[in-house]
């Protein structure tokens, strides 16, 4: 089949089917369809949606999600992150629930969708790498708390106001009239059967089970009608499709930047997922195609009348553990929720919401995990602080959850940009394992009392070019013995002009000392930098040396007998520059004339290539 239609229809590569594999992803669809319909309804909840578009969001964009994604076992449907973004985007702008609420989160749920395709189409699926482990992390663990905070008021059947009022006056028992306690058993029951028995969730749908147990229970007491508050009616059949009208400009404006932020933090819930079922499969899977696939499923449920989706951690483990073997697993859970919306609305309008607030704290206890702070302080106390600073602006910023985000990011990029900043720079020499390591880490003696082996372990660019010339430049004076300088270029991957530059002159700096600068381990690409510069016409063949045994073999050897030796060769190459055609840096301050004219012009041989390392 044609490469070019399989990149626009990633499903027509997939395997035909057989009996077997077919009926293993039944078996594993529908264990998870058993798992996702009271979670969908409960997470619709959480979202500020009205129950039903929990459902919406679990058919079309499950099926678009599998077929346009790279990771058919990825299980794309609501999930507790993503529903508690939306509801903190979308706080003060309408109320909760009500139509214009519905609205914007449909039109939130299309513009991420478009974000997250545009970013595949363009291959920036790398994009989330900006976002570090830590802050990732953090605003996970902090939304957690505040998903948790936010329905312990439901689970325990409290009324808030009135709760809170008895507490402050310190009246007991008007606190303990504000708690209804047919809400605060079905709460509280639900919390310890899940968490009681939660060894054996993916062997049994136990939130089905305490669904059903609580649902039958509401309906045949007076909860409901005592003020125990439940789902409520729900309208039966199948979602239509179509587009609410837009939102004004300055809705949409503030919809953007909360669209973009849904995009990335719901494209790392699928990551971590994708990644954990590759591993688990052994087959590879390409993340600018997963984003053209969340993006479809996330258009697809606003298109439905629903709120945006992601990639279910839990949902997809599931479908691992019970055996699914392709995506036709999620068509099968795709059913599940036809059926449910076909002929169990009625049931569903008797399911207690302290039930559904307890599913949800189920599923956030999971991600607050206290020793991952303690042992990310034991590695990187840096990096500590940053998903520290990320947890506390989360919690503050709080409905505004992206302004967490943006905290930790802004933090990660200044810490990036300051270890970039501040290299390390040290002196090497020969190691007994034939290599140049830290002379004063292993107590090295130098390779020859008038050689200084630098080595800096990051790219030469216009950050870090001016430290390694003034290390080089503060030791030359500060030992005036030193007549020669060799540069263990190993770690430098990459050079711009103005670590060129920087290098120029500092090269004709001590030539002018008597010093005589020499090369080693110099890599493929920073070897054409050289060329296309014209230092390698500039410098004798003598100033290279391919590897470090070289290097160690002929400077270990030859320590200086006539100290001015090597600064006689680097002038009379250099001696060439008056002749020459000028290739170098056009920044370059010094010039050629400055440095010896009597010797032959030689600078049309080139120097040889060094060995690639």
């Amino acid at each position: 089949m044609s490469p070019r239609l399989i990149r626009w229809f990633p499903f027509l590569a997939w395997s035909r089917p057989t009996a077997e594999s077919l009926t293993a992803d039944a078996r594993a669809g529908i264990a998870v369809g058993l798992v996702l319909v009271p979670q969908a309804v409960a997470y619709a909840v959480l979202a500020g949606m009205p129950p039903i578009t929990g459902l919406y969001a679990s058919l079309l964009p499950a099926i678009l999600g599998v077929l346009w994604g790279s990771c058919n076992l990825l299980g794309a449907g609501p999930t507790a992150l993503t529903s508690m973004l939306v509801a903190g985007s979308l706080a003060g702008m309408a109320a909760v629930a009500s139509p214009h609420w519905v609205q914007l989160a449909v039109w939130l749920a299309i513009l991420a969708g478009v974000f997250q395709i545009l970013l595949g189409v363009s291959r920036l699926g790398t994009i989330v790498n900006f976002l570090s482990g830590p802050v990732i992390g953090a605003f996970t663990q902090a939304a957690a708390v505040l998903i948790l905070l936010s329905q312990l008021d439901s689970m325990l059947g409290i009324d808030p106001s009135a709760w809170w009022s008895a507490i402050m006056a310190i009246r007991p028992a008007e606190a303990l009239a504000a708690v209804h306690w047919g809400a605060l058993a079905f709460g509280v029951g639900t919390l310890i059967f899940l968490l009681g028995l939660k060894r054996y969730s993916r062997r049994w749908p136990l939130i089905l089970i305490a669904g059903i147990v609580c649902t039958v229970i509401s309906w045949l007491t007076p909860f409901a009608g005592s003020g125990g508050a439940v789902v409520g009616d729900l309208p039966a059949g199948l979602p239509s499709l179509g587009l609410p009208d837009l939102p004004t400009w300055n809705e949409l404006r503030a919809l953007l930047p909360m669209a973009a932020v849904i995009g990335l933090v719901s494209f790392i819930e699928a990551v971590s997922s994708a990644r954990v079922i590759s591993r688990e499969k052994r087959t590879p899977w390409r993340e600018n195609q997963e984003l053209v696939g969340q993006g479809l499923a996330k258009i697809a449920s606003g298109v439905s009348g629903a709120f945006p989706v992601s990639a279910s951690f839990s949902r997809s483990a599931l479908y691992l553990y019970a055996g699914a073997v392709s995506g036709w697993a999620s068509l099968f859970t795709a059913l599940c929720v036809v059926a449910s919306l076909l002929f169990l609305t009625p049931a569903l309008a008797w399911v207690p919401v302290a039930f559904l607030a307890a599913v949800i704290v189920v599923s956030v206890l999971n991600l607050i995990r206290p020793r991952w702070f303690l042992n990310l302080w034991r590695t990187s106390r840096p990096e500590a602080l940053i998903a520290i600073a990320t947890f506390a602006g989360t919690l503050v910023a709080a409905p505004q959850l992206q302004w967490g985000v943006l905290a930790g990011f802004v933090l990660g990029l200044v810490h990036y940009l300051y270890q970039r900043a501040h290299p390390r720079l040290i002196e090497v020499s020969a190691h007994a394992d034939g290599t140049l390591r830290d002379r004063a880490r292993f107590k090295l003696p130098r390779l020859a009392p008038d050689l200084l082996v630098v080595r800096m372990d990051a790219s030469l660019n216009f950050v870090t070019a001016p430290l390694l010339e003034r290390f080089v430049q503060e030791r030359c004076r500060a030992e005036p013995q030193l007549r020669r300088v060799l540069l263990h270029c190993g770690p430098i991957n990459a050079v711009d002009s103005t670590g060129l530059d920087v290098l120029n002159n500092m090269i004709l700096d001590l030539h002018d000392r008597g010093i005589e600068v020499l090369f080693t381990a110099v890599k493929k690409q920073l070897e054409d930098a050289f060329r296309r510069d014209g230092l390698l016409h500039r410098l004798p063949k003598e100033a290279f040396y391919p590897t470090e045994a070289m290097a160690i073999g002929a400077l270990g050897k030859n320590a200086s007998t006539t100290p001015d030796a090597g600064a006689s060769a680097m002038s009379e190459k250099a001696s060439s520059r008056v002749d020459a055609p000028e290739t170098g840096s056009p920044h370059r301050h010094r010039d050629a004339a400055a440095m010896s004219p009597d010797a032959p012009d030689t600078g049309d041989a080139p120097a040889p290539r060094p060995a690639q390392t």
